[in-house]
């Protein structure tokens, strides 16, 4: 780190002095000066990063007494959200363990005045709170409700956010703790809290990690700010209130005359006014809410338009640059806040200084290959090491380039018309829906991306002509700036293209342990993911579940147990396991429990960089992630590699290949038999109907006495006691007789492809 500040200053020292073309026209001029402020800009904002994690401070967790734990107002505003993303937040907020749960105040704070928020606020006997007039929007909604509240904690919630269960207990831990010191700490010596935030995370995957086929490799985008870049500013007290996911007191907001209503950003604004009257407030980068992405780019650009708006309007009227109220540490921090909205300007210059001399011939900066390698290259290989570690590998350089250029065309103008005092007077609610819902068709948002992709390639190509028309090398290094920025490029319109959703609801990882039974049979596992269209468990041995009736499946949680309803939809040989996937067509009485178990498990979304992964790589997934594939139907019953040799009742000597209790796979010698019936052990006799034929005298046969078997829970037991006794110990012996019997692979992969068409 000391490394690179001290390159980065010997770096802007040569910048300044000696490339800035002078002498090349007014165009160049500009444009040399232009890239030159928003690199000063830029490295004025990363050395404020650089100072708030060069020693990041963390509140020690307390120990705290039961009774100590205070009332508290949990305050939901909504405005136009579905009622079954409500839902789910009421019922997470339900859930919430407290010592004495009286002391937990739940409210609906509808600015919708919707009768349907009403009747589950009923359902869930929590607190309904609508008014008349419409004022001040979100800032209002919450003003409002504070004043027919009373107690002396707040937390908000957006409509979308569902707290963990600790998310109380981990939070309000820190006011009661310092309440009870203050009691004791004369009235100058009292520290007093005004909010803690706590990180914004999601359970769906978020639009660059979903579009650009990154969900498994890639954390979400806002986990940089609120895991890393939120905790370090608890040194200087400039922590971003977020609006959702936080705890604040109410004398801090009485303090500063409640929610600020004159910024599109209340939340920001807010916070600022806290701070400004003296109140300590913490980050914790410890995930306790998860809510729900926007899941299409309009929604997406209209977030982030109201976010760079309202951070600029609300620097603008509080007086951030020379506010006496706030420390400079306070200010730089709040300033730099407000410049990164200014990225969209900064990504332009960077893409376009390259463009303007490779494609157009105009000249940005003055210098020489050498100079470049001597004064640029040290400073940009030692400022992307320092970002990576100190992201913890949350975030690097390529990554964040990316996010800005896929962003940056539809906030220059926003940005721009704010900055001179043009403001967005109407509060847009983020649109939040479930990832089924048919998305509009966004090419044309692709258009700048595309025309900068083209004026790219123009460049790319005299560069290269260039290089072998005077055999020098000069050219390589804005042959290397405009690749680098063809790479942002092409990912921005993969990103634009989108992607086909075919979930309807979000899987989570949930590994708990279950019951199964059809009402014959029962089994236990433990259940690997779930949603609340199906649940994912895995058995150590293969049960038979017609895939045609219902299955109760029953999933035990700490405090907390969930029966539902489901129908059996693919089983797979996992390892030494089997694993059936069930859609649930019923929650019965449960599906409060089954809900919460589902949204109180941790997402299941990267938290850190695939390291492994290189840019070749997200451009070959993204590639071949938009080829069209084979889809076959899903396997709906074991199929259980069997070693076994049986004789029919006619005789006929059969060896059993597989079997998958409606089915059974056989090979003899001899002339095809339409019909067998060939005992397997005391009391079970299968009845078969030729199906099929294969090459090398194999036969598929239908089991026609299926029904009697599967009803039997006596025979069930025997059929089972019996796979274990012949079939193969998991898949590696199963592809070790595979391999000792190679005359019939054929005939196998083709009862494969049949059994799964």
């Amino acid at each position: 780190m000391i490394f690179n500040i001290g390159w980065t200053l010997l770096y802007l020292y040569w910048r300044i002095f000696y490339t800035v073309p002078t002498d090349s026209g007014i165009l160049s001029l500009v444009a040399g000066i232009a890239l030159l402020v928003v690199e000063i800009l830029g490295m004025l904002e990363a050395f404020v990063h650089y100072f708030n994690m060069s020693n990041i401070r963390y509140p020690k967790f307390p120990k705290v007494e039961p009774e100590d734990y205070p009332e508290v107002d949990v305050l939901i505003a909504t405005y136009n959200e579905p009622i079954e993303i409500l839902y789910r937040t009421i019922n997470g907020c339900v859930h919430m363990d407290y010592p004495d749960k009286s002391k937990v105040h739940i409210y609906f704070c509808d600015d919708g005045s919707r009768k349907e928020v009403e009747e589950l606020a009923a359902q869930m006997h929590v607190g309904y709170i609508k008014r008349e007039e419409h004022k001040g929007a979100k800032a209002g909604n919450l003003n409002h409700a504070m004043s027919v509240t009373s107690s002396p904690y707040i937390a908000t919630f957006d409509a979308d956010m569902i707290p963990k269960h600790n998310f109380l207990m981990k939070t309000m831990a820190y006011f009661a703790d310092q309440e009870k010191k203050n009691r004791e700490l004369p009235e100058e010596e009292q520290v007093h809290l005004g909010f803690i935030q706590t990180p914004q995370t999601f359970y769906n995957p978020d639009l660059f990690q979903y579009n650009l086929f990154s969900e498994n490799r890639i954390p979400n985008e806002q986990d940089y700010f609120y895991k890393d870049v939120q905790v370090s500013r608890n040194k200087s007290n400039s922590v971003i209130y977020g609006g959702s996911n936080t705890v604040i007191t109410r004398r801090a907001l009485e303090d500063v005359g409640g929610f600020y209503e004159k910024s599109i950003t209340e939340d920001f604004a807010t916070g600022i006014l806290i701070q400004k009257k003296g109140y300590i407030c913490y980050a914790l980068n410890e995930v306790l809410a998860s809510g729900l992405s926007p899941t299409d780019l309009k929604s997406l650009i209209s977030q982030r338009v109201r976010w760079a708006r309202g951070c600029i309007c609300t620097g603008r009227k509080l007086h951030l640059l020379f506010t006496p109220k706030l420390k400079f540490a306070q200010r730089a921090n709040y300033l730099a806040s407000v410049w990164y909205w200014y990225a969209s300007w900064k990504r332009f210059i960077y893409i376009m200084s390259p463009i303007l001399f490779a494609t157009f011939g105009v000249m940005v900066v003055r210098c020489t290959l050498i100079e470049v390698l001597i004064f640029w290259l040290p400073m940009y290989l030692s400022s992307n090491i320092c970002l990576k570690m100190m992201s913890r590998n949350i975030r690097t350089t390529k990554w964040t380039n990316v996010y800005e250029t896929v962003l940056f065309p539809f906030l220059m103008i926003p940005t721009l018309l704010e900055t001179f005092g043009i403001s967005m007077k109407k509060f847009k609610v983020t649109k939040k829906s479930t990832s089924s819902e048919k998305k509009d068709r966004t090419w044309y948002y692709a258009i700048p991306h595309i025309l900068l992709a083209v004026l790219s390639v123009i460049g790319i190509w005299n560069c290269v002509r260039w290089t072998f028309d005077t055999g020098r090398i000069d050219y390589f290094v804005i042959l290397f700036w405009l690749i680098s920025n063809f790479y942002n490029i092409i990912m921005s319109i993969f990103f634009v293209m989108g992607r086909k959703s075919y979930r309807q609801y979000e899987r989570m990882e949930v590994k708990e342990a279950c019951e199964l039974t059809n009402g014959i049979v029962t089994a236990e596992g433990m259940s690997q993911d779930a949603s609340e269209g199906g649940i994912s468990v895995l058995l150590k041995e293969p049960v038979d579940f017609d895939d045609e009736e219902e299955v109760f499946i029953t999933v035990h949680d700490r405090k907390y147990e969930a029966r539902v309803r489901g129908r059996v939809v693919l089983v797979m040989h996992k390892g030494d396991q089997w694993k059936y996937v069930f859609s649930i067509d019923d929650m019965l009485s449960s599906k409060s429990e089954y809900i919460y178990i589902i949204y109180d498990n941790f997402t299941s979304m990267p938290v850190n960089l695939d390291e492994s992964s290189s840019s070749f790589d997200d451009l070959r997934l993204n590639i071949t992630g938009r080829t069209p594939k084979k889809i076959f139907q899903n396997r709906k019953m074991a199929r259980i590699p069997i070693q076994a040799d049986g004789v029919a009742e006619s005789g006929l000597k059969v060896s059993i290949e597989n079997y998958n209790y409606k089915y059974l796979l056989v090979s003899y010698a001899g002339s095809r038999q339409d019909t067998l019936r060939v005992p397997l052990c005391e009391g079970i006799r299968l009845e078969l109907d030729l199906e099929n034929e294969f090459g090398d005298q194999m036969y598929l046969y239908r089991i026609t006495n299926y029904d009697a078997l599967h009803g039997d829970a006596k025979k069930q037991e025997k059929l089972s006691q019996w796979i274990r006794d012949y079939s193969f110990g998991g898949a590696m012996r199963y592809e070790q007789k595979r391999s000792l019997k190679k005359e019939r692979v054929l005939a196998l992969d083709e009862f494969s492809e049949m059994n799964e068409l």
